[in-house]
């Protein structure tokens, strides 16, 4: 009888293995396009000598093993009021670097690639940003008062507009977690954000509570409304991934335009801006 039993549900098993049918996802592919990741970033405090800008083809959305970094291309940045030219050099791994760039607050640049002879420009402000005046660890400043929160404080200036964002990390994590910020509301007036993690599940403690020890990076970056205004759609469409009630993402354009033929544009953005940023422990 234990022989009979044995053989019916090793018969099932081959049944119910056998009906699996395997589903091929016809994803459509787009035009490969260039990618530029150009975000000279300056910390106060620094020079902003140190610049780097990564070029990079689109793949399909499953390859993850192709080589996408484009060398051999021609990368150029120039300060708009001055006329000053700064040549990004070929390391040929994808990535073009400069040692003696000028950063001027409220001066113009434009960035100028030529790759494949086609020629891509972008043109971005560089923002100034206030120092970050202080941080603060408290249970009182998010949403849930029983566990730990981090906040970071500023002084907005007075009489003008202003955009930020707020990039934070903590140490060991991946992936950063990015917040955008304006003073539509608190012109002139103390800023702040905070951070909180409020998870317990026990297969991703990257989502767990902060504790004591804790590390974190956070910083403050002030940019153009151009650029916020890109920024807060990227975050958006991020915030709904799986969301079933969420609108269906759409491709979001940068600021890297291709005169001669604006149909090739390229992806990415152009942005220049000063930062501050903060290393904190919790207590």
């Amino acid at each position: 009888m234990k022989i009979y039993i044995k053989s019916v549900l090793v018969l099932v098993l081959i049944i119910f293995t056998s009906c699996e049918d395997v589903i091929d996802v016809d994803v459509p592919t787009a035009p490969q396009r260039l990618v530029i990741e150009a975000s000279l970033d300056w910390q106060k405090g620094t020079t902003g000598n140190n610049q780097t800008i990564k070029l990079s083809l689109s793949t399909p959305f499953f390859d993850t093993t192709s080589n996408t970094a484009v060398t051999g291309a021609s990368v150029k940045v120039t300060n708009s009021n001055s006329g000053d030219e700064f040549v990004f050099i070929d390391q040929n791994d994808g990535t073009y670097t400069i040692n003696n760039f000028v950063p001027i607050i409220n001066n113009s640049y434009t960035l100028e690639v030529v790759y494949n002879n086609e020629t891509y420009t972008a043109s971005e402000t560089l923002m100034s940003v206030p120092a970050i005046t202080r941080v603060e660890q408290s249970l009182e400043g998010g949403f849930d008062d029983e566990i730990l929160d981090v906040s970071i404080f500023w002084n907005d200036p007075i009489d003008e507009e202003n955009y930020y964002f707020i990039s934070f990390i903590e140490e060991g994590d991946l992936f950063v977690t990015l917040e955008d910020v304006s003073d539509e509301f608190t012109n002139g007036n103390e800023m702040d954000e905070f951070f909180e993690k409020d998870g317990d599940d026990e297969d991703e403690p990257h989502l767990q509570e902060f504790i004591p020890g804790d590390e974190v990076e956070i910083s403050l970056y002030g940019v153009s409304e151009q650029f916020y205004n890109y920024l807060q759609l990227l975050i958006e469409q991020y915030d709904s991934n799986g969301d079933p009630f969420s609108s269906i993402p759409a491709e979001i354009r940068g600021n890297c335009i291709n005169p001669s033929n604006p149909e090739n544009y390229a992806f990415g953005y152009f942005r220049l801006t000063e930062y501050d940023t903060v290393n904190y422990t919790f207590q």
